[in-house]
C-alpha cells in the first residue's frame, strides 16, 4: 500500500460538507485562477456553484489528513449526470452548448461528466489518477455505455487556440451517429490539415483532453464559447466500449510507472 492511498480516498460525495468542500475547490480553480463566474457563484462565501449540483453525483478525492470542517478536505472532484437524471431534470449542463438530439436517438446509457478539478498541490500527482479509477468503477456499476461532457480551453481568444482546435477538427471529430454541435458554433477547422504541426497543437492542449484524446476520446462539430466562464469549450465523446482496451493500457502503463 503506497502513502498516497493511505492519505486520499475516492467516493461520491456523502453530505454536506463535501459537496461544500467540492465547491470552494471549484472556485479555487475555475473563479480565482481562470476568471469565469456565474449567476449562482457565491463570492462572499467562495462557492462556484449551480442548478445541477442538486441532481449531479459528485465524485472527490479527499485528503484525509485536513479536517472536514474547515471546508478544504475535497482536493480534486468531478461532477457525474446519468441519462435517466438527467431525463427527469429535463436537461443535461451540455444542452446550453450542444445539440445532443445525436446521443439522445442513440438508445445508449449516457454519463455526462462536468467540473473537473483538482486542487494546485496536487497536480501531477496521483489525484488525477485516482479520480479516473473513481470514474471507471462508476462507469462499470451503472453499465454506462457513452461518457461526454465539455472540456476547456482557458481564455477566448480564437486566434491564440487555433492550432489544438483545427487538430481536434481534422483527428478527433466524432462520428456522424455521435456527432453532437455546438448551439452557437465556433469554427474549429481554422487551419488546414497540411498545415498543423502534431507538437505545436498538443503543447496548447489541456492536459484533461490529451488525456481523453489517449483514450481514444473524440470531439463534437463545433467549439462554444463561454465567455461568462472565460473558456472556449468542445464537447468530447467517449464510447466505453471502444476505449475499453485503450482504458485498461492507459491504467496498466500509469501503475508500472509508478511502482
Amino acid at each position: 500500500m503506497t502513502a498516497d492511498s493511505i492519505q486520499f480516498q475516492v467516493r461520491l460525495a456523502e453530505c454536506e460538507a463535501d459537496l461544500l468542500a467540492a465547491q470552494r475547490l471549484r472556485y479555487r480553480v475555475f473563479v480565482e485562477e481562470l476568471g469565469g463566474d456565474g449567476p449562482l457563484v457565491d463570492h462572499a462565501a467562495r462557492l462556484e456553484r449551480d442548478e445541477f449540483d442538486a441532481v449531479n453525483d459528485h465524485l472527490v478525492l479527499i485528503d484525509t489528513t485536513r479536517d472536514p470542517a474547515r471546508l478544504d478536505h475535497v482536493v480534486g472532484a468531478y461532477r457525474l449526470l446519468p441519462w435517466d437524471r438527467a431525463a427527469a431534470f429535463g436537461r443535461f449542463y451540455c444542452d446550453g452548448e450542444y445539440d445532443l438530439a445525436a446521443l439522445r436517438t442513440g438508445g445508449r446509457r449516457l454519463l455526462e461528466l462536468g467540473r473537473s478539478c483538482v486542487d494546485a498541490g496536487q497536480r501531477g500527482g496521483t489525484g488525477m489518477f485516482l479520480l479516473w479509477n473513481g470514474l471507471a468503477q462508476y462507469v462499470l456499476d451503472h453499465g454506462i455505455e457513452i461518457l461526454f461532457g465539455v472540456a476547456s480551453f482557458h481564455g477566448t481568444d480564437i486566434e491564440a487556440l487555433k492550432l489544438p482546435l483545427s487538430w481536434l477538427h481534422h483527428h478527433h471529430l466524432a462520428p456522424p451517429a455521435l456527432r453532437v454541435r455546438s448551439r452557437h458554433p465556433q469554427a474549429m477547422d481554422l487551419v488546414p490539415a497540411a498545415d498543423l504541426d502534431r507538437r505545436a497543437a498538443m503543447v496548447a492542449m489541456p492536459a484533461l483532453i490529451k488525456a481523453y484524446l489517449r483514450l481514444g476520446g473524440f470531439v463534437g462539430e463545433g467549439a462554444f464559447v463561454d465567455r461568462a466562464f472565460n473558456t472556449t469549450d468542445v464537447c468530447l465523446l467517449m464510447d466505453t466500449h471502444a476505449m475499453s482496451a485503450r482504458h485498461k493500457g492507459f491504467y496498466t502503463r500509469k501503475h508500472e510507472a509508478r511502482v
